[in-house]
């Protein structure tokens, strides 16, 4: 398993940790290492499966245009709103 070290935490920062170590009934190291796998697992996004789209949906779409370029005509003109002329 690998060891990771962690220097110089502001001294406040690291009473809070062991407070809620203490809270938590676990070692500093053990409450450590259940706030970075939470944090890991709240930012890993779900699989597109899990979103609800189909198996290999994307794989089999995207970039499959096979018809004429697609192009963007003319816009006009746009219009003037009153914030921009003040």
């Amino acid at each position: 398993m690998a060891e990771v070290l962690i220097e110089d935490l502001d001294s406040v920062l690291l009473q809070k940790l062991e407070m809620l170590a203490k809270l938590h009934g676990r070692s500093l190291q053990a409450e450590l290492k259940s706030i970075l796998e939470a944090a890991v697992q709240n930012t890993v996004t779900k699989t597109p499966e899990e979103l609800g789209w189909s198996p290999s949906f994307f794989e089999r779409t995207a970039g499959q245009w096979e018809g004429e370029p697609l192009t963007r005509g003319e816009q006009g003109e746009y219009e003037q709103r009153l914030w921009e002329l003040l």
